[in-house]
C-alpha cells in the first residue's frame, strides 16, 4: 500500500517536471524553436487542426523558421492561425511556404523573460508541494503503524528535495540559456 502510493507519488512529480519543461520551452530565447508553435490550431476543411500535423517546420537560419505546409491550399488558413496565436511575431508567406522572423532580444526583454521562467518554476514548486500534501494525507488515510508513516514521509520529503533542486538546475539552465547574447 505504501509503496504504490510513494510510486504515484513519483509518477505525479515526473509529470509535474515534464509539464515544467513544456511551460519554459514556450519562453523563446531570441532563437528559432519549432517548439514556439506547439499550441497553433488551424482551422483546416472546418475542423481545428494541430499545426504540426499540416506543415514540416524547418530552421533555415537561427532566427528564423520555415513552415512548408503539405497542401498549399491551407497556406492562408496557416498564416491566419500564426497571427490569431499572439505569438509576438509576423509571418511572411511566400506562396510556397510561411517564414518566420524571430527578432533579437533587447536586455530588458531578456530579464522579463527570466523573470517568467521564474514564475513557471514557482508554479511547478507549487504543485510539488500539492503533491506532497496529497500523498501525506494518502499515507495518514491508510492507517498504517506509526513507524512506517514516519518514514513515509520522511521519502516523500526526500523526493520532494530531489525534484526541487531539479527545479533549480532546469531554472537556472534557462536562465542562462536567456541571457546569452
Amino acid at each position: 500500500m505504501e509503496e504504490d502510493i510513494l510510486k504515484e507519488f513519483e509518477e505525479d512529480l515526473k509529470v509535474s517536471i515534464e509539464s515544467l519543461e513544456g511551460r519554459l520551452k514556450k519562453i523563446n530565447a531570441g532563437r528559432a524553436n519549432p517548439a514556439i508553435l506547439d499550441n497553433v490550431m488551424v482551422n483546416y476543411y472546418g475542423s481545428p487542426t494541430p499545426l504540426k500535423s499540416l506543415v514540416t517546420i524547418s530552421i533555415p537560419e537561427a532566427r528564423q523558421l520555415q513552415i512548408k505546409p503539405f497542401d498549399k491550399s491551407s497556406l492562408a488558413n496557416i498564416e491566419k492561425a500564426i497571427f490569431e496565436a499572439d505569438l509576438g511575431y509576423t509571418p511572411t508567406n511566400d506562396g510556397e511556404c510561411i517564414r518566420i522572423n524571430i527578432p533579437p532580444l533587447t536586455e530588458d526583454r531578456r530579464k522579463e523573460l527570466v523573470k517568467q521562467a521564474k514564475a513557471s518554476c514557482e508554479e511547478g514548486r507549487v504543485a510539488i508541494r500539492n503533491q506532497r500534501r496529497d500523498a501525506i494525507e494518502k499515507i495518514k488515510n491508510a492507517k498504517l503503524p506509526e513507524d512506517v508513516t514516519n518514514k513515509s514521509e520522511e521519502r516523500i520529503q526526500t523526493l520532494v528535495d530531489k525534484y526541487n533542486k531539479k527545479i533549480d538546475e532546469i531554472l537556472e539552465s534557462k536562465t542562462k540559456d536567456l541571457m546569452s547574447v
